[in-house]
């Protein structure tokens, strides 16, 4: 039997999906029953290795209905510079135990950190199994939150953010904006062509697959390719 992410990874009590609204349903349902090897093929180390940290993928309801909270990297960074990302990092001592909900306070403590974002407007409901990013080691919780009361968003810092952005779902979700994006290596993954950015690698992977098993897909056309800067 598949152990879903919240099983495994302790919420330490923090999850509440009393009153979200019924378009988050599908990402709800989809959330408690996904296995990991659905969502990528790169898994944390059976050894246990690698460095955990978490990323808050929050949902809000915007101009044009619902919407992401992503944000760009620094250019600086040692790691994954400059690409669009959730708001997110690694556990810290402050954020507790990871199996008593410390993961799901580093996603919110890092939001509040790079985006400036008011923890106390998020309400968190749903944890997706651990995933991992090879090149730079690190095992990721994505944690799922709703907006419920939005609080002003922006760079607080220039050397972590570069910049702070909501993306309609509704343009993730449009086949015109879909590709699938070319390493100079010769990885391939989905990416996405919104707000004036290429969104990829880990973050878009996890995109597409909500998307995908939240029955929010729609047809696109996968031989669309899009070379990737060769800094990537």
């Amino acid at each position: 039997m598949t152990r879903t992410g919240e099983e495994i990874y302790g919420t330490g009590g923090l999850l509440d999906r009393e009153g979200l609204p019924d378009w988050l349903a599908p990402v709800d349902s989809a959330a408690r029953t996904v296995a990991p090897e659905q969502l990528s093929r790169f898994l944390p180390p059976a050894d246990g290795g690698g460095r955990q940290s978490a990323v808050l993928v929050l949902f809000g309801e915007g101009p044009r209905g619902p919407e992401l909270l992503l944000m760009e990297r620094s250019g600086s960074l040692r790691s994954h510079a400059g690409q669009p990302s959730f708001p997110g990092g690694s556990l810290d001592p402050e954020d507790g135990d990871p199996a008593e909900g410390g993961l799901l306070r580093a996603a919110l403590r890092e939001a509040r950190e790079e985006t400036g974002l008011d923890p106390a407007g998020v309400q968190l409901f749903g944890v997706l199994p651990q995933l991992y990013i090879p090149v730079s080691g690190f095992v990721v919780t994505p944690v799922l939150g709703w907006w419920r009361d939005p609080s002003p968003v922006g760079v607080v810092d220039p050397a972590e953010t570069a910049r702070v952005f909501t993306v309609p779902v509704a343009d993730l979700t449009d086949p015109e904006n879909r590709a699938m994006a070319v390493h100079p290596l010769g990885h391939e993954g989905p990416a996405f062509l919104v707000e004036s950015a290429l969104v990829w690698g880990f973050t878009a992977g996890v995109i597409d697959r909500i998307l995908h098993y939240a029955g929010w897909e729609r047809p696109w056309d996968r031989s669309k390719r899009v070379p990737l800067d060769w800094r990537a």
